[in-house]
């Protein structure tokens, strides 16, 4: 009876836990904890993939991101508050200590609540701009909800997003012809960093505005962003892998919004994916998406059994591979390369001497083996073995395996009798070596011809 029960206790827990690598505890700020049944079927979807979510409040006398230096918890979920300052537990020092130690956040915003200053200035740090004061309110007179905002045009409603360019996969796009409702949202400009990547862009006929300052009239000249200047939607990914996303539109995960019906103008009423775009926003940012394994590294000697081995003699063939699974929602597959993209193995000292393209070689079903086999240069030293994969939406992967490259020994050199150019040096030397030991010979065994005697000289 003990080992049933043992078994079920086991069999419940496999399934109630995360699907998220990186764990799954994850703490809610709100101001009232009461606040968050008005979010109950986006938690809710949360719960019932397998977090343990811990809601607080920012001015809680127990709250604590760290304790003995390790994180509490794996990842965060601000939503919008009224407080300014977020205390000393939630700084933007220890939010970036946070990051650091590869914990997740995502940051909620609503036009109805100012940003408090933790997160505004920790946003800052990553190159992520709020407009003035904090707060602002997006409206496109263009895309619009004309059920529930015919006059303010401030629920946008907005195709769901493209990939950023070719070659980059896509988590976000629930399908081809899904549409989001967007309320009450903040937008915010990215900075030139290469770790930022917006998601949902404005559309070209979107301004952002301050309706506190600016209710009367909006001049053109005051205005935070518009346009594609205007993110809505953007993520982070620190070099370590943790993940920061900034979502512009807290209203749109509401129960009143996740699957409300929106219409256009001179459009016909359709069911928003608000649902299945938070779906796979929390999935990105809690690491159930896009997260890249590598498994096992070889490298050999074409022909060879002996694997990795420290040393190469230059001019040597040496065949590569690199196993690599990828995680999508609850377990490990192979990983498949989009289109126009490549997978790039370095052979290289202190610049490439190498850069190849790695292709598949094979696939398990949960990994997929890239290789290449190539010709070590002339020049020995120490060399690096590096994949270095670095993609929009996708953990970074960096192997970097070091090895010697020695010349060619003395004794490894072909003889010169085999090589073809060498034979007329050859013949030159066996015939002046035979015509030195003739003429020896000759000489040798060669008699003097006798000398005639002179007569004796008489008196």
């Amino acid at each position: 009876m003990r080992s049933f029960l043992g078994v079920v206790t086991f069999l419940f827990t496999a399934v109630a836990s995360a699907v998220s690598t990186k764990g799954n505890r994850l703490l809610v700020l709100l101001d009232d904890v009461a606040q968050k049944d008005g979010y109950a079927k986006f938690l809710g979807d949360l719960t019932a993939r397998g977090y343990q979510i811990v809601y607080d409040t920012p001015r809680s006398e127990q709250l604590s991101l760290f304790e003995l230096g390790e994180r509490q918890y794996d990842h965060l979920l601000f939503l919008p508050t009224k407080v300014k300052g977020l205390g000393p537990k939630l700084t933007p020092n220890i939010l970036i200590d946070f990051v650091n130690a590869e914990g997740n956040i995502l940051v909620a915003q609503s036009s109805t609540h100012s940003a408090s200053t933790s997160i505004g200035n920790f946003l800052a740090e990553l190159d992520i701009t709020l407009p003035a004061g904090r707060t602002g309110l997006v409206v496109d007179h263009f895309n619009y909800d004309t059920i529930t905002a015919s006059e303010k045009h401030d629920v946008l409603v907005l195709d769901a997003p493209e990939p950023v360019r070719d070659g980059v996969k896509s988590f976000f796009s629930p399908s081809a012809d899904a549409v989001l409702a967007l309320p009450n949202t903040v937008g915010h400009t990215l900075g030139a960093g290469h770790l930022l990547t917006p998601v949902l862009r404005a559309p070209s006929t979107a301004y952002s505005y301050n309706p506190k300052e600016q209710f009367d009239a909006v001049d053109a000249d005051d205005l935070f962003a518009a346009g594609k200047q205007l993110s809505l939607v953007s993520v982070f990914q620190a070099r370590n892998s943790a993940r920061v996303t900034v979502l512009g539109s807290a209203d749109m995960i509401q129960d009143s919004w996740i699957e409300a019906k929106v219409s256009r103008p001179k459009g016909s009423k359709v069911t928003v994916a608000n649902r299945e775009f938070a779906k796979a926003l929390t999935g990105w940012t809690f690491q159930e998406l896009g997260v890249l394994r590598v498994n096992e590294v070889e490298h050999h000697l074409t022909g060879d059994n002996e694997t990795n081995p420290g040393i190469y003699r230059v001019k040597t063939d040496v065949t590569y591979g690199i196993s690599i699974s990828e995680y999508a929602w609850d377990s490990w597959k192979p990983y498949n390369l989009p289109e126009n993209d490549a997978l790039q193995l370095e052979f290289s000292m202190l610049s490439p001497f190498h850069r190849l393209d790695l292709s598949p070689v094979s696939v398990t079903k949960d990994a997929t083996v890239f290789g290449t086999s190539f010709i070590l240069p002339d020049q020995h030293g120490i060399f690096n073995f590096r994949v270095n994969y670095k993609r929009p939406f996708l953990s970074v992967v960096d192997e970097k395996h070091t090895v010697s490259v020695r010349h060619i020994a003395h004794d490894e050199w072909p003889r010169s009798f085999v090589i073809s150019g060498a034979w007329p040096w050859i013949s030159g030397i066996g015939a002046t070596v035979t015509g030195f030991v003739a003429f020896c010979a000759v000489w040798v065994y060669s008699k003097p011809t006798p000398k005639a005697g002179k007569a004796k000289k008489t008196q």
